[in-house]
């Protein structure tokens, strides 16, 4: 006979006795699914900075029961994206241009010396590859995907085959963390054409550096094209980094 839990309500099932393990599999397969929407949410601002995260209502919106939405949110709040306020909850966490140059300082040092080690240790064909296709890229950005899903795409795959041939868990670990809060800086300007017209270019070179397997040459297009991301970024929102933030910055572009 198996051992049996109360099913939650959000189970459909309220009242009824049931096996632990297919209890157990539920919420964690919910609370999965709450990260993962939430999540995506914030970093395609769906959910501003500042929004109130609040259990009873994205557990509604979400259809899951409050436990996997608490669990949820405590991974949300780990990785930086949400955080406690004292009287209001849980939050979507703001990002200030003021810390801008911090998570540029990481980015440096982090993708730096993965481009190095891919050049080293990446499949030079596939870079070539990415290389070719990254040149071509600015064709992508036409009018019929204003959102600019192609583009992104291949950026993402370039980044995936970086991850790749790193042949390192714990520095491709770490990159995946930082593309998060990167993602949701990125969105402001997704719109400007021109930088994402050279910033393919630069990518191409960081592809081609590394499918030529010249590990310094990749390191240095890297901060190139790190630097022109940071410059593009703070020229566009045309604010004092001490003092405004992207939550402002987001009401002004999009408002």
């Amino acid at each position: 006979m198996h051992a049996c839990i109360h099913i939650s309500q959000s189970s459909g099932c309220e009242g009824l006795l049931a096996p632990i393990f297919p209890a157990t599999v539920y919420i964690v397969k919910a609370s999965d699914r709450a990260y993962a929407s939430l999540r995506e949410d914030i970093v395609e601002w769906r959910l501003a900075p500042g929004t109130v995260l609040g259990e009873v209502e994205q557990a509604e919106r979400l259809g899951v029961s409050r436990t996997p939405l608490r669990e949820a949110l405590a991974r949300l709040t780990a990785d930086g994206l949400a955080t406690s306020l004292r009287g209001r909850g849980v939050v979507v966490s703001d990002v200030s241009l003021g810390r801008l140059g911090e998570l540029f300082e990481l980015r440096e040092a982090l993708e730096c010396k993965a481009a190095a080690l891919a050049a080293e240790r990446g499949d030079s064909p596939r870079f070539a590859d990415l290389r070719d296709r990254l040149a071509a890229a600015p064709a992508l950005l036409s009018d019929h995907d204003p959102q600019r899903q192609e583009y992104y795409a291949l950026a993402s795959e370039l980044d995936a085959a970086i991850d790749e041939a790193i042949a390192n868990g714990y520095l491709a670990q770490s990159l995946g963390a930082l593309r998060v809060h990167l993602a949701r800086v990125r969105r402001l300007a997704k719109d400007d054409a021109a930088r994402l017209r050279q910033a393919a270019v630069e990518h191409a070179t960081i592809a081609g550096a590394i499918a030529d397997r010249n590990a310094p040459l990749a390191s240095a297009a890297t901060v190139v094209h790190l630097s022109n991301s940071l410059n593009h970024i703070r020229s566009t929102q045309g604010a004092n980094p001490d003092t405004k933030s992207f939550q402002s910055d987001r009401e002004a572009i999009h408002g």
